[in-house]
C-alpha cells in the first residue's frame, strides 16, 4: 500500500454568477469526499499518490481556470509537529481509532 500524503487544499471560487456558486459547491464536495474542512475554503486531506492524481483531475474539472484559484500544499510529516492551530479547531485525526 502506498504511503499517505497529507495535503492542505485552499480555494477561491468566484461566486459573482450563479455558475460560480455552483462551482463553489462542487469544489467543496470534491474536497469533503477526500478529507475534512478546517476553514471555509480550506481542507486537510490524506491521500495516496494515485488518489492525489484523481483528486487533482476532479478539481480541475470543476473549476474555471480563468476565474477560480485552487492551491494544493503538501504538509510536512509528521503533521502534528508542523501544524499549529489556534482558536476554534475542528480537526480530527481520521487515522486514530474512533472508539477509545
Amino acid at each position: 500500500m502506498s504511503a499517505l500524503i497529507d495535503l492542505l487544499i485552499c480555494y477561491d471560487v468566484s461566486t459573482e454568477t450563479p455558475a460560480g456558486v455552483r462551482r463553489l459547491r462542487r469544489v467543496a464536495k470534491v474536497c469533503v469526499a477526500h478529507g475534512q474542512r478546517v476553514q471555509n475554503s480550506v481542507f486537510e486531506i490524506s491521500v495516496t499518490d494515485v488518489q492525489l492524481l484523481a483528486l487533482r483531475e476532479k478539481l480541475l474539472t470543476e473549476m474555471d481556470v480563468t476565474e477560480d484559484s485552487i492551491r494544493i500544499y503538501r504538509l510536512r510529516q509528521p503533521r502534528d509537529k508542523f501544524v499549529d492551530a489556534f482558536g476554534h479547531d475542528q480537526y480530527r485525526d481520521l487515522s486514530a481509532p474512533l472508539i477509545l
